[in-house]
């Protein structure tokens, strides 16, 4: 039979779902719990932990226990389509998030650019021989002050250098933009997606419980002579990211007739 912190965490996660606590809504306070009668602080504690465990609330300073936003943002696979105009000012999150009417946008790392030997599984996407240099990228995928991905791109250093991926500031226009104008025109490019447990260092980042996935979603750019000029290694968490491959082009050929088919 579960314990009384188990039913306490089990009515509170019904009424988080049903919408009585909407996100950005605090928690009672656990004194103000045992006060009603919920149990002792132990009990209470116990189940505001298994709730953040699950992703449900989260923990913030000065703030008590607060519900988490868990509504998801769709990430369209067509998202770097619209923004390889080189006027545009709206990189791939913030123009796919805006047509949501969403508060999208990307907070650049402190340093934005660095110049180091790439690690194995980079160097294997990107077909580059093991520990070449490589130029990375880092930033953060918000939706108003939530965090909602992680975001590192990894180049070629030629490829960086040419379409000055390798300095510090933000890229107006987004990436694709920048390779787009310095000539190296993006061509194809194929997707990996795996779900992950996340690391500490991620749930702390994404503010997730550690009972929460992670998409771990590769993207790798391709020019017209089949080369590697960008890796993307988006990690967010798994309840806030929606996916779209749509509309997917479909070849279906009609069967052929035979000489003993019937009409």
């Amino acid at each position: 039979m579960a314990g009384k912190w188990q039913a306490l965490a089990d009515r509170l996660e019904r009424e988080i779902n049903e919408g009585v606590y909407q996100p950005g809504d605090p928690l009672p306070q656990i004194l103000d719990q045992v006060a009603a009668g919920a149990g002792a602080k132990a009990t209470v504690s116990r189940a505001y932990q298994e709730l953040e465990a699950k992703g449900l609330v989260t923990s913030r300073r000065g703030h008590g226990t607060v519900v988490r936003d868990r509504s998801r943002v769709r990430v369209p696979l067509n998202r770097f389509e619209r923004v390889l105009d080189p006027g545009g000012t709206r990189g791939p999150w913030e123009a796919a998030t805006a047509e949501q009417g969403l508060d999208g946008r990307m907070e650049v790392a402190t340093p934005a650019a660095e110049t180091l030997d790439a690690p194995a599984d980079v160097a294997e996407l990107l077909e580059l021989d093991p520990g070449a240099p490589a130029v990375r990228r880092r930033r953060r995928a918000l939706i108003g002050s939530d965090v909602v991905a992680l975001q590192e791109a990894w180049y070629p250093l030629d490829v960086a250098q040419a379409a000055n991926l390798d300095r510090p500031e933000k890229i107006t226009g987004g990436v694709l933009a920048a390779l787009l104008a310095a000539g190296l025109l993006p061509a194809s490019a194929d997707e990996y997606v795996t779900a992950e447990e996340p690391t500490p260092q991620q749930a702390a980042q994404l503010v997730i419980g550690a009972r929460v996935s992670v998409l771990v979603i590769d993207r790798v750019t391709k020019d017209r002579t089949g080369r590697a000029i960008e890796l993307v290694r988006v990690t967010g968490a798994s309840d806030r990211l929606q996916l779209v491959y749509s509309p997917l082009p479909l070849q279906v050929r009609a069967p052929r007739r035979g000489r003993g088919s019937s009409s």
